[in-house]
């Protein structure tokens, strides 16, 4: 039973939940012997003391080993390892460059996909290429694969440098092709130059309305200028007034505007500036915002909204790990249109 205490760990760094951690260790340790047909586990307060982590989280664990038919428990006794033979789960090493709603949405769809026939490892690297380059350099050979969102402040073309390191076969890129990573390897893309005009497009009638159109776009930033091509090649098509902004912080609102926001930050930014001059959204000031979230549908009675299906990205991503594929598929963009504009 010690041995197994040793055996099962937790990474407090990884964001993978804790009860999949468990089950990933304890399947690892039966696939290597070192646990075996007939052994004892760990009671749930013993692991939950040993791993400090919930008596529900262990129970989960423990849970789903029973479902998968790996576990049975003995009332008095406790829990017993009771088949070793179970198909192979494929070790997936899963980096994100930072948390956010819609990359919630890309996870659950690509773990809902993958359901038992993966375990993942997942990280956020915070868009900093150092912590990036820790990550990479001290897994990428425990996995048979590796899926990354490839996103830094700084240092990009060292990343993508060191993205070009792995072994195609492992890869998969979600979100952007990272110029300078060649080869064979699977990606589910946005097209970001395309997309916006393409939204933008769409919405062109609307837009007439305004005499101003203005992209919020931060000064250091890991967004896509790609963006800044599409929305300037749109505005020069269709003669729209346009101002490319790096911050709000000091920016005066003037009615008459349609403005587009990247991150998150800004929109909250805008908000509050909207409400302090009372101005009416859809009339004085327009607003389109990146990214569909769903407190979108709901905030200044809805807002325009131009964003990659985030859940199809993650499902696609999936299917190419668990089909070994190297297909590139281009995620669709869509508007959704609301009362903002």
């Amino acid at each position: 039973m010690n041995n197994i205490l040793k055996i099962a760990k937790i990474d407090a760094y990884s964001i993978t939940p804790k009860y999949l951690q468990l089950i990933n260790s304890i399947l690892q340790g039966i696939q290597s012997g070192q646990i075996r047909k007939n052994d004892v586990l760990p009671s749930i307060n013993e692991f939950s003391y040993a791993l400090e982590t919930a008596r529900s989280t262990i129970e989960r664990a423990y849970n789903e080993l029973k479902r998968m038919g790996l576990v049975q428990s003995v009332a008095g006794k406790g829990f017993f390892i009771v088949h070793t033979q179970f198909q192979r789960p494929v070790k997936v090493l899963l980096l994100f460059n930072k948390l956010s709603i819609h990359k919630k949405i890309i996870y659950d769809a690509f773990a809902s996909t993958l359901g038992n026939e993966a375990a993942i490892d997942f990280y956020i690297y915070n868009n900093d290429f150092n912590v990036f380059k820790n990550l990479l350099q001290e897994k990428i050979d425990h996995y048979a694969k590796c899926v990354i969102i490839p996103h830094f402040y700084e240092n990009r073309e060292m990343g993508y440098k060191l993205i070009n390191t792995i072994a195609k076969e492992k890869l998969i890129l979600m979100d952007k092709l990272a110029e300078g990573v060649t080869g064979e390897f699977g990606a589910v893309y946005e097209n970001f130059e395309e997309d916006i005009y393409s939204a933008l497009e769409q919405l062109r009638e609307r837009l007439s309305g305004y005499r101003m159109l203005r992209l919020i776009f931060p000064q250091n930033t890991y967004y896509s200028k790609k963006i800044l091509l599409g929305f300037l090649r749109f505005c020069q098509k269709n003669n729209f007034k346009n101002e490319v902004i790096s911050s709000l912080d000091h920016h005066k609102i003037e009615p008459g505007s349609v403005y587009i926001n990247l991150a998150e930050d800004d929109l909250v930014i805008l908000i509050e500036k909207i409400i302090e001059g009372n101005f009416k959204v859809g009339k004085d000031i327009g607003v389109i915002s990146y990214n569909e979230t769903p407190i979108k549908k709901i905030i200044l009675d809805g807002i325009t909204t131009i964003s990659t299906d985030f859940k199809m990205m993650g499902e696609k991503a999936a299917e190419l790990l668990l089909d070994n594929s190297t297909e590139r598929i281009q995620i669709p963009f869509r508007v959704t249109l609301r009362n903002s504009i």
